[in-house]
């Protein structure tokens, strides 16, 4: 019990499992997803080394380009362990990250680190995702949509649109 693994009889590696019956090995559900994050890891840092935060996050898929993930950084949304962060901080397994992006915060906490950019299933496992749910569709008012070609508002048009939208007596002076 010494190690995680037993080699068997004919040479194969089995899981040991712990006295609760679990077993210690990561099982991953498809070759396809354990292929790819093989890959994923050979291409990834060794030990003891560590991967720059914005080519984290965007390898992770929790952001669109490696550029965004840099401004981002740049603009104090991504915090790191509850500190901003530049966009060549150094990651390590364990670290949370905490990412304001699209109007909807995102806490994820390192569970290995890639370099490399991969699908979303291999992504998925390389971090715990901590979120807080988002919004529901319902509670995001859409904005005021006109028709194409239905021309500038009226007057009662606008006014309309700032009542529905909470802004009534903004821009108007009292008594008239």
């Amino acid at each position: 019990m010494a190690s995680e693994h037993d080699e068997g009889r004919n040479g194969e590696v089995t899981a040991v499992q712990d006295p609760a019956g679990a077993k210690t090995a990561d099982q991953a559900p498809d070759p396809k997803t354990a292929a790819a994050i093989a890959a994923a890891e050979a291409a990834g840092p060794q030990n003891g080394e560590s991967v720059r935060v914005d080519s984290w996050i965007w390898a992770v898929r929790l952001i669109k380009t490696r550029s965004l993930g840099a401004t981002a950084c740049r603009g104090g949304h991504v915090r790191v362990n509850g500190e901003r962060v530049k966009p060549a901080y150094s990651l390590r397994v364990g670290d949370e990250v905490r990412l304001r992006h699209e109007g909807r915060e995102r806490v994820v906490v390192v569970k290995r680190l890639i370099r490399k950019r991969v699908g979303a299933p291999v992504a998925a496992q390389c971090y715990i995702d901590n979120s807080p749910p988002p919004p529901p569709r319902e509670a995001v008012a859409p904005a005021g949509i006109r028709d194409r070609g239905a021309g500038r508002p009226t007057k009662r048009d606008r006014r309309e649109l700032e009542r529905l939208r909470g802004l009534e007596g903004l821009g108007r002076p009292e008594g008239r």
